[in-house]
């Protein structure tokens, strides 16, 4: 049976950011709360699945097949739509089996596991990874890593539209720039492409460069057939993906105090730490106007946060 498409158009409200680092640089911050477009389907993750799943109606699949790690906030918001929607869902996991709270809720929403080990996870960007799982599940479409490509950077476009219809409200004429954390920055490439050169956008990558974020941009940007530019890459993993360190975990505390927005450890306050270096090194010009893109993920907030009460209370596996 083919899948019948959900019709949702999560609506992601957009709020004034009250920081005094920012204030005291005279720079203006508005985030776009992603995380708030619901409990389970959280995030940027639902505007790059979208078009998968629309591929797949129009190809006559019945759902998704995907990749991803124990904590993979892409996973998880894929088992709970396939969980809503009533279509069938398979991830293919970085590692050996692990217990965690994203696995428990893959399980417990009728996801199918396969666990690859990390050589197995290592050769998905192998030209005939993909031959074997689809001769295995031939009613699933398959989906890359994140939810990456041009048909999910498309389904972002629209959080420039929802950015522009809600300026009136918080006071604003225009903005400036995007900052959004990455990690495999198709969101930033949506955005580029929505943009069209008109504002920058300012990835603050989440895992090491030498990971592809940049190859992968370029290529959807040429897929698109438009030019590489209109985007600044920045580096923000704090050495390595889910590393934690003493001054992230105190500037998330401090944040989340002063302005009651919640983060996680791995890529929104990774983001936004680096955009407070940025903004007080005078990076912005004084009046700038920039919109902060919440990425949602506060569902990895349990396990990463559980990690600091481990021995070296450092990093995820």
């Amino acid at each position: 049976m083919a899948l019948n498409l959900p019709n949702w158009q999560p609506h992601a409200p957009l709020h004034l950011l009250s920081l005094d680092w920012a204030e005291a640089a005279a720079i203006e911050l508005a985030v776009l709360r992603l995380d708030l477009i619901d409990p389970l389907i959280s995030g940027n993750k639902w505007f790059k699945l979208a078009p998968y799943l629309a591929l797949a109606a129009e190809s006559g699949a019945a759902g998704l097949i995907s990749l991803g790690g124990a904590h993979s906030n892409h996973l998880h918001a894929l088992a709970a739509a396939g969980q809503r929607w009533a279509f069938p869902v398979v991830g293919l996991l970085r590692g050996e089996p692990q217990d965690t709270p994203t696995v428990r809720d893959l399980q417990a929403w009728g996801m199918q596991l396969h666990w690859l080990g990390y050589g197995g996870y290592r050769a998905r960007n192998q030209p005939d990874f993909w031959a074997p799982w689809q001769v295995r599940y031939p009613h699933l479409l398959a989906v890359a890593e994140g939810g990456s490509g041009l048909p999910g950077a498309r389904g972002c476009m629209p959080l420039r539209q929802q950015v522009q219809a809600q300026l009136n409200q918080i006071g604003w004429a225009d903005y400036d720039a995007w900052w959004l954390a990455a990690g495999t920055a198709t969101t930033a490439a949506g955005l580029v492409l929505a943009e069209a050169g008109a504002k920058p956008v300012y990835a603050a990558l989440a895992v090491p460069g030498d990971q592809g974020p940049a190859r992968q941009i370029a290529r959807v940007l040429a897929e698109a057939g438009v030019a590489d530019r209109g985007y600044h890459l920045l580096q923000a993993c704090r050495g390595g993906f889910a590393r934690m360190d003493a001054e992230l975990l105190a500037f998330m505390a401090q944040t989340e105090q002063a302005c009651a927005l919640p983060l996680e450890p791995l890529y929104t306050a990774k983001a936004l730490l680096a955009l407070r270096q940025q903004v007080e090194a005078g990076y912005f010009a004084r009046g700038s106007r920039v919109v902060f893109v919440h990425t949602g993920g506060l569902q990895g907030r349990r396990a990463s946060l559980a990690a600091l009460d481990q021995p070296d209370g450092s990093r995820l596996n």
